[in-house]
């Protein structure tokens, strides 16, 4: 009996994870079409994949984007949905990779789970700002969550067939980004360049501020947190400079099970694509062979102060995360405009966590309603000191 092909709803098309998973689909056009594209603002990209792939709606974020590619493209227009919902109806059992980056993720992934659609999930900050949200829409709509980080497809992997009761920590592998041979001292002095200019993986640049500061690993340990029910305090990051061991975990007799491959997004991608299938992937190879040596080392906190900050906000819970994501989301646009130093980024952060009271979020309107006033005065702060 022949399978029709899995019709996927991309949601950042035009984004590292966008293009890794067309380049998937267009490797297995069998397994997998086109249903829906959705970029934020890249018009004419988002007109090139409507060409390839002409069955595809379309969805463009940015207002004002979205006039001049119904300018530029009219013979699109009738393909363009001004609602980012409209395409989780295209097709029935479609698949949403959600690539989007920032808390602006959470609300597309709760519809679509809510929907019942399964998810494909890059945008680890859904989880951080809402974690709870989001498996409560995952059980009313009966829907599945699988993860697209490397590192959290890693301890899927590792875990299956294997009693959550049985799991003793994760630890996740980080590469340490372009500074894991600095001392702190020497960060005052790096610039912009230097910090996009990541060692191992081509990611945006605002996940590339990230990894330099390893807030992505703090980010990371919340995600695992929601994803596999761990404890924060269980949860354990290492540095790993050759990026091949993905992630471990620890079950409780001291064995360790560890998920090795080469540093190729397309990898993680497709077992969430496949439903968890091992299929054959045009990734470079890699063999235990070429492997002299693989390097372990605990992260240096005055290095990587951003680790503890989103420990702290684990721990507090309830809305700390939401003002720890959304501080950093704004204190990295800040880098990347020039207006702050890539030191001033934990500061930033750690006051908007010292200046909230946590409370509880029961909504997505909650969540998205504190993120937007924490950003104003996290805006504010960094402009004040700025000008002052």
């Amino acid at each position: 009996m022949t399978t029709r092909p899995r019709p996927l709803v991309i949601l950042g098309a035009t984004g590292s994870i966008g293009q890794s998973t067309l380049d998937l689909v267009r490797r297995y056009p069998e397994r997998f079409t086109v249903a829906a594209l959705s970029a934020r603002r890249r018009g004419e990209e988002l007109a090139k994949l409507a060409e390839e792939f002409p069955q595809a709606a379309l969805h463009l974020a940015d207002t004002a984007a979205r006039d001049g590619f119904i300018e530029s493209h009219p013979q699109l227009k009738a393909r363009l949905h001004g609602d980012l919902e409209d395409l989780y109806g295209i097709e029935s059992g479609a698949l949403v990779v959600n690539g989007l980056v920032g808390a602006a993720g959470l609300a597309p992934t709760v519809n679509a789970l809510e929907r019942g659609l399964d998810v494909a999930l890059a945008n680890k900050e859904a989880l951080v700002v809402g974690g709870q949200l989001v498996l409560d829409a995952a059980q009313r709509g009966g829907a599945r969550l699988w993860p697209v980080d490397s590192e959290h497809s890693a301890i899927a992997q590792c875990l299956r067939g294997n009693p959550q009761c049985e799991l003793s920590k994760i630890w996740l592998t980080a590469s340490g980004g372009p500074f894991r041979d600095h001392e702190p001292a020497a960060l005052a002095s790096v610039s912009l360049a230097e910090v996009l200019d990541h060692p191992t993986w081509d990611m945006g640049p605002k996940v590339t501020v990230d990894s330099a500061s390893m807030m992505n690993k703090g980010l990371e340990i919340l995600e695992a947190h929601w994803l596999f029910g761990v404890q924060i305090a269980d949860i354990e990051v290492v540095i790993h400079r050759e990026s091949i061991v993905h992630s471990f975990v620890e079950f409780r007799d001291g064995v360790f099970l560890a998920q090795m491959g080469a540093p190729d997004m397309r990898l993680p991608i497709l077992f969430a694509l496949s439903g968890g299938e091992h299929l054959a992937c045009d990734a470079a190879p890699w063999s235990p062979l070429q492997a002299d040596s693989l390097h372990f080392a605990a992260p240096d906190p005055a290095l990587y102060p951003c680790l503890e900050l989103a420990r702290a906000a684990g721990r507090s819970g309830a809305s700390a995360p939401i003002v720890l994501n959304a501080a950093n989301e704004v204190a990295v646009a800040a880098l990347l405009a020039g207006e702050l130093e890539f030191t001033g980024i934990p500061p930033v952060i750690d006051r908007a966590l010292q200046a909230h009271q946590t409370v509880p979020v029961g909504s997505v309107e909650e969540a998205l309603d504190l993120d937007a006033r924490t950003r104003i005065s996290v805006r504010e702060s960094i402009l004040g000191k700025a000008t002052s």
